[in-house]
């Protein structure tokens, strides 16, 4: 419709090129045209303002439309009386703004007029006289509209006005009171509606609104209001001509505008020199996908929900951990609402003690899955991904919420709507106040405002918190960087894109990296005031312990997205933040228990499942072990129940053992055990891939207690197409290890070659694929190695598994047996012509290591890092021989 004019982006908005003749013109012919044959039309301006507010990467990016978008009303379902919301919102963007003004000059060769809405709004209410069109009035203070009420009838006598409303703030933020509104606007029957209420909250409120309120043609005018009513003056004209009305505006009320014009506006600037582009060719509006009618197709079943086969619109994931007190709330609120949607519910109990399962066993439509151990909220969501099944979309939801009715159809149509990858609702608490859920993305300067202010002074600006404390932001629609977990619903194609959800942080961050994963995937991630849920809140319960592990794992998250020097710097400023309330309750014992790495090893993990629970991959584990019988009972005891129900196969290679480690192994029901005198581990993987032809195979050190999830999700991998190798996620026990022991391996772990290879973690896994990259595992010392070295650096997937613990050696002498060794086998690769590379180079790990100090602490690690490298090489180089001993770690086998 609009494709007459021409059109510019700037900073991702589109602006409409034209005079102020053909500017009227439009809007006038707009509001005189039938009401059946078009739907409203939405005039805002762009200034420098409004490309910070809505352009790219703004806090209200993608809410508005324009003449390229058409846009629909925050309503779920349809209502015919509302013929002309069904039809959507029509968006014209008019040129404001000297900045703009002087870049769309620029772009296209030829001179614009600003267009701003004090400048319109004269020869639209003559054109409006002229054609009888009615004129409503929104915004402003009531004894303003007052002034205008009694100026307009002398100064413009003919015009016929249909009303003034002068709602609160409050009231434009409240759906039900904004529903209201828009119904009273309605039923005066406005033509054309002069919005004043500032800038955001007209256009916010106008995109949410506006096609509800009736009217043809809806002007978001700012100050208009006041200019009419002669309340504020308008700028010289010699002002407005050299565009600096901002600073005759700022002289007048310095106190309100010094933040927009000073601050706010300035990085306008850049934007709109380095975003901007010239649209060219005919270019029609894009009606938003229609919505499918899902409140028309009731169930035949009203209340029932959907089997495993059936399709879903929705699949419903619940963990659940002791929630006898609110799980059937919850229940009761979905069963509304599968009246009106198709709706799977899938729980996943992370072995409660109390009555939970005794609830959900009296819901026969509701799949439970008994975990028997508590898995953690990743692990438990992992279970319940099983019986996703057949959907259009994946529901995470906590289990002490309740569900308001419309609440999940309302996410839905702003999935669609939206084209979004992840919709959340709005969170309310037990006593009806908006729960603050909003989060941007953690970065050094939020977490450095959060622990100098914490929840003071929230109206900062959004660089130093990481809360969005702004009540503005959950009263309207927009995209954000992520939200709490505690609902969330996901599109089903981007849920299986990303997998399994991140069980290295059990309880807390798991959401944070899930939502940075979807917007790594080019996701986009939305709010919806719309859908409202209520939250009982603290359904993990609080102790010093879960506070640490919240205030461990947003460690964990920093280091596992960012740089090792950002992480280290994280990991001081979330230590400040409770060093800073040390002498608050909530906060007593956290500053040592945060800072002293040493004491995570003790935080909550998952816990395992004796039979790895439903729906288990087949697959099998080879296990060489020459002389293990120390540790492998310990190995062997989590993996034994899923052979002995033939759910895996389990093969310990014995390779020339001199002690009973067969017989140990034997002992174990549904394990196999194979014998060879040749003391050799690659032997004894060779022998173990001969007997066996199943794939995916898992190769196990001994010496390594193999969690049963992480050993599922590593199956699940690489049971993917095209996945070729995997590990688990690994940490380092350097517990009852010499100073100097957990100070190098404190430095390792900062290297990202480490957490990018296989090796390292003494488990690692091939799909058949993969396994066909090499014929046989050559007499190599380091098979890992070997192993990493056969596959690309995006062929080798890190599983985000509860962490296997590898314990370290507990002295100097035993790290640098181990270190020889490693060096050793990488000297025995570099010797073969058929191997290219051997890892990361000395010099590539030289320059890690340089990048991974950000202080004192770090700086000290590197050096023991370093010094225990050049120790062990230095020893290799002087060795006479190369008959040198297998040199294992026996201090660590206890």
């Amino acid at each position: 419709m609009y494709s007459t004019h021409q059109k510019i982006s700037l900073g991702g908005i589109v602006v409409d090129l034209m005079d102020q003749p053909a500017a009227v013109k439009q809007i006038i012919d707009h509001a005189l045209s039938p009401e059946e044959s078009v739907g409203p039309l939405s005039v805002v301006s762009a200034n420098l303002d409004h490309i910070v507010q809505f352009g790219n990467d703004s806090r209200w990016r993608g809410v508005l439309g324009d003449s390229t978008r058409i846009t629909r009303p925050l309503r779920p379902g349809s209502d015919p009386e509302h013929d002309a919301a069904e039809r959507g919102m029509h968006w014209l963007t008019l040129l404001d703004g000297a900045p703009l003004v002087a870049q769309a000059n620029q772009i296209t060769k030829q001179s614009w007029p600003r267009l701003a809405g004090s400048d319109l709004i004269g020869p639209i209410l003559d054109a409006a006289e002229q054609e009888n069109l009615s004129v409503g009035f929104l915004g402003g203070q009531p004894r303003v509209q007052q002034q205008l009420a009694a100026t307009l009838p002398v100064d413009r006598p003919r015009l016929k006005v249909s009303g003034f409303w002068a709602p609160s703030r409050a009231d434009i933020e409240n759906p039900q009171a904004s529903f209201e509104l828009a119904e009273q606007i309605r039923i005066s029957q406005t033509d054309i509606l002069v919005v004043g209420l500032g800038k955001p909250r007209q256009e916010l409120w106008m995109a949410s609104y506006g096609a509800l309120t009736g009217a043809k043609v809806l002007l978001a005018f700012g100050a208009v209001v006041d200019f009419l009513a002669g309340v504020v003056k308008r700028s010289p004209a010699w002002v407005s001509d050299n565009g600096l009305e901002w600073a005759w505006r700022l002289s007048l009320e310095p106190r309100r505008l010094a933040q927009r014009y000073l601050v706010n506006d300035p990085p306008g600037l850049l934007k709109i020199r380095r975003e901007r582009a010239y649209l060219t060719g005919r270019i029609e509006p894009r009606e938003i996908e229609n919505l499918p009618q899902v409140l028309e197709r009731l169930q035949t079943k009203p209340g029932k929900f959907c089997s495993a086969q059936e399709h879903a619109d929705v699949s419903i994931l619940i963990v659940t951990f002791n929630n006898a007190d609110s799980i059937q709330d919850l229940i009761d609120s979905l069963r509304s609402e599968a009246q009106n949607l198709h709706l799977r519910v899938v729980v996943s109990d992370n072995g409660s003690r109390d009555e939970t399962l005794s609830i959900l066993k009296e819901h026969e439509d509701v799949l439970v899955l008994e975990n028997r151990a508590n898995l953690g909220y990743a692990g438990g969501i992992n279970m319940a991904r099983t019986l996703i099944g057949d959907c259009d979309a994946v529901l995470v939801l906590n289990p002490d919420l309740t569900v308001s009715p419309g609440a999940i159809a309302a996410l839905t149509a702003r999935m669609r709507r939206s084209a979004a990858g992840i919709v959340v609702p709005k969170l309310l608490e037990s006593d009806g106040t908006t729960y603050v859920s909003l989060r941007r993305e953690p970065s050094l300067t939020r977490a450095l405002g959060d622990a100098l202010f914490g929840a003071k002074l929230s109206s900062r600006p959004g660089w130093t918190t990481e809360i969005e404390f702004d009540p503005e932001s959950y009263a309207h629609p927009h995209q954000i960087d992520w939200a709490t977990g505690a609902a969330l619903l996901i599109d089903a194609k981007l849920e299986q894109r990303l997998g399994s959800w991140d069980e290295q942080f059990f309880l807390y961050s798991e959401e944070t990296d899930y939502f940075h994963r979807a917007r790594s995937e080019g996701a986009k991630i939305w709010y919806e005031p719309a859908a409202v849920m209520t939250h009982q809140m603290g359904g993990s319960g609080a102790s010093l312990e879960l506070n640490a592990l919240m205030a461990v794992n947003r460690v964990r998250y920093a280091r596992k997205h960012g740089t090792p020097r950002h992480a280290s710097t994280f990991h001081a400023l979330v230590a400040l933040h409770h060093a800073a309330r040390r002498n608050k309750p909530a906060h007593q014992g956290l500053f040592s228990r945060v800072a002293d790495e040493n004491s995570w090893q003790s935080l909550p993990t998952g816990t395992q499942p004796v039979d790895g629970g439903a729906y288990f991959p087949h697959g099998t584990v080879i296990i060489p072990a020459h002389n293990e019988a120390k540790v492998i009972a310990r190995t062997l005891t989590p993996l034994a129940p899923l052979a002995a129900a033939g759910t895996i196969e389990v093969i310990v290679a014995c390779n020339g053992c001199t002690d009973n480690t067969a017989d140990i192994a034997r002992s174990f029901a549904g394990v196999r055990v194979i014998e060879s005198t040749v003391p050799s581990k690659v032997a004894a993987l060779n022998l173990a891939d001969e007997s066996t032809e199943v794939f995916p195979r898992l190769y196990l050190d001994a010496d390594i207690t193999l969690t049963v999830s992480a050993l599922r999700m590593t199956f699940e991998r690489l049971n993917q197409p095209g996945a070729l190798s995997a590990r688990p996620a690994f940490e380092y026990d350097t517990t009852g290890a010499a100073w100097p022991v957990r100070s190098f391996y404190r430095a390792r772990r900062r290297l990202p070659s480490t957490n990018s290879a296989l090796w390292g973690a003494g488990a690692y896994a091939m799909s058949a694929s993969g396994r066909a990259r090499f014929e046989q595992f050559p007499e190599f010392t380091g098979d890992d190695l070997f192993v990493d070295l056969q596959f690309g650096a995006e062929e080798k997937q890190i599983v985000p598994s509860i962490p296997v613990k590898v314990s370290t050696p507990r002295t100097v002498q035993a790290l640098l047996g181990i270190l020889r060794r490693n060096y050793r086998g990488q000297a025995e690769m570099s010797s073969d012509a058929a191997v290219m590379a051997v890892g990361p180079g000395t010099l590539q790990t030289a320059r890690e290591l340089a990048r991974s100090i950000a202080g004192p602490r770090s700086a000290f690690d590197a050096a023991v890092y370093a010094g225990m490298v050049v120790s062990a090489r230095l020893k290799n180089s002087l060795a006479r021989t190369t008959d040198v001993s297998w040199e294992r770690d026996e201090t660590s086998r206890g």
